[in-house]
């Protein structure tokens, strides 16, 4: 037996415990303690056991830099952080854009459904006519003039009559002299487009059932009198003390009125009635939704990436 060998005495079944500690790179330090550990009783065995091994300095190592300390936010004490609880009886929710779940009346629906439909069908021709209206400085210059010939209202007619029968009354002749105002009515319109009395025919666009309007246009061009679609009903309607009208006319306008009337006639026959051929034979509609859109173009792509790579 090697004399540097420790004597192990009644260690020996665990010889090979030690050995192997011995052949790892540890200090004298660590063989005592190691040894002392298996000499011990069970209580000095456990104290020995808490206490951590020694382990060598590395030599040569980075020493690491100790950590900043950020600084303490100054928190003022009378005003408490309290996080909002959205529960029942609790704080009230944020806002949010509720414009999707409104249930909208049922006119508003029908409305919104009739446009997708327009949009999504072909419209043909005779339809599709009534969405090219006159263009906005156009129509504000039209509805200006239309303002000077408004016929009159109930009071003013009440005025009229009143005056016409205290005239009457007291053996004077009343005047008998007829205004010049807009005509309204549909019937009345068409017996003065027939008769080719009419000056000017207005057409509201939105016309509901529109078939009571559909032919108008038609007999205005046969008759050589110049029309024009304009956007709303209700505007015309206004102009009538009515609250809609479907067409409006012009019999004649004053002198002092002549020429704006004469300017506005040229460029609504230039809109309309040298266009009816262009609008009679162009339908409308057919226009999908984005989704649908989508959905083609990505069709389309892929189509024209086979067609390239079958060329190559």
């Amino acid at each position: 037996m090697d004399p540097t060998q420790p004597k192990l005495g009644k260690w020996k079944s665990r010889k090979q415990s030690v050995v192997v500690l011995g052949t790892a790179q540890t200090s004298p330090d660590q063989l005592w303690v190691f040894l002392r550990r298996f000499s011990l009783n069970n209580k000095a065995r456990k104290k020995l056991h808490k206490a951590p091994l020694k382990m060598a300095p590395k030599k040569g190592g980075k020493v690491a830099a100790p950590a900043k300390k950020k600084p303490e936010k100054v928190v003022n004490p009378l005003f408490e952080k309290r996080p909002k609880q959205f529960g029942i009886g609790g704080a009230l929710p944020p806002k949010k854009d509720l414009h999707r779940f409104v249930k909208w009346p049922k006119v508003v629906r029908i409305q919104r459904k009739k446009r997708i439909l327009k949009q999504r069908l072909k419209v043909p021709p005779a339809l599709n006519q009534f969405t090219k209206t006159l263009d906005k400085n156009l129509a504000t210059s039209l509805f200006k003039l239309l303002l000077k010939y408004r016929p009159e209202d109930k009071a003013a007619k009440k005025e009229r009559l009143l005056k016409k029968a205290q005239a009457e009354a007291e053996g004077k002749s009343p005047e008998s002299k007829k205004p010049i105002v807009v005509k309204y009515g549909l019937n009345h319109v068409t017996y003065l487009i027939e008769q080719n009395k009419a000056q000017l025919v207005v057409i509201a666009h939105d016309v509901d059932p529109i078939e009571l309007v559909v032919w108008l246009p038609a007999l205005c061009r046969k008759m050589e009198v110049p029309y024009c679609i304009v956007k709303g009903k209700s505007r015309l309607g206004s102009i009538v003390h009515k609250k809609t009208a479907a067409v409006l006319c012009l019999t004649t306008v004053k002198n002092e009125d002549k020429m704006e009337f004469s300017k506005i006639l040229e460029a609504i026959k230039a809109n309309f009635n040298d266009k009816y051929d262009e609008y009679r034979k162009k339908w409308g509609g057919g226009i999908m939704g984005s989704k649908s859109q989508a959905k083609t173009k990505a069709k389309e792509r892929l189509l024209a990436k086979e067609a390239a790579q079958r060329m190559t």
